[in-house]
């Protein structure tokens, strides 16, 4: 009996770190699985947070580009405003100095003696003489009609006014302006090579003209229209170098550095 047991002793002796060791294995096991599946929602967690730092990064690009447009519209509006009170300022202050004028009386038509011949008699058949051509109107009041016609979008005749501005008052302040508004009309009309040309007009015709400024950014703006982008460049870098502190220089320099 006593060999038995002792060997019994010693084989349990021999099982026992065995069985020990498979534990410590087991345990060490599903730590690692544990940390496997924290590893794994870690993971997930991540890309969710990029997908949501992603997504807010779009939004936050689509509202700055909405904001933007938005801006650029409403300066573009302010621009067309402060054009509107201007002219209509001018119109006002026209229309009180023709007021305050006392109205001339018509002067009576000096009579004429009549044709005679050889003889004495008065000639048959002759001509009366032709009637002088009507005077044409004041030239505030024909660019204010001119201007008004561009606000209500009737371009054809807005141009047609301010041509017949320009051929009867070529060197007034507001000449430079009615040639820069005949570009203007032509742009709004989607005729770009006519646009264009008009400003080139003014800029050579009128080079002291204050809205020069204006027609080098809007000349521009039209060449990328029709898709010559590096002669646009050319001309926003001009506005931008001669006219720094314009309005028109701070839009060429956003075109610039968009």
């Amino acid at each position: 009996m006593i060999p038995r047991f002792l060997l019994a002793t010693a084989f349990l002796a021999l099982a026992a770190p065995a069985w020990a060791v498979n534990k410590d294995i087991e345990r060490l096991q599903i730590q690692i699985a544990a940390l496997q599946g924290q590893i794994a929602d870690l993971q997930r967690t991540a890309e969710d947070n990029q997908k949501e730092i992603k997504r807010l990064g779009d939004t936050l690009a689509e509202q700055n580009a909405f904001l933007r447009k938005a801006l650029q519209d409403r300066r573009i509006q302010d621009d067309a405003l402060q054009t509107a009170i201007k002219e209509f300022s001018e119109r006002v202050s026209e229309l009180e100095q023709r007021l305050q004028q006392p109205a001339a009386a018509p002067a009576a038509p000096a009579s004429a003696p009549p044709l005679t011949d050889a003889g004495g008699a008065a000639a048959r058949g002759a001509g009366a003489p032709a009637a002088a051509a009507p005077a044409p109107p004041p030239p505030r009041e024909l660019y204010s009609q001119a201007y008004a016609d561009y606000a209500r979008g009737n371009y054809d005749l807005a141009i047609q006014e301010y041509r017949e501005y320009l051929r009867n008052y070529p060197n007034t302040d507001l000449s430079g302006n009615s040639q820069y508004w005949i570009g203007e009309c032509y742009f709004s009309k989607g005729r770009y090579n006519e646009a264009v040309a008009a400003w080139d007009d003014l800029m050579r015709d009128y080079p002291a003209s204050d809205k020069l400024p204006d027609a080098r950014y809007k000349k521009g703006v039209t060449l990328e229209r029709l898709g010559r982008r590096r002669e646009a460049l050319v001309e926003y870098r001009s506005v931008v170098e001669r006219y720094p502190n314009s309005e028109a220089g701070r839009k060429a320099r956003e075109k610039l550095n968009p």
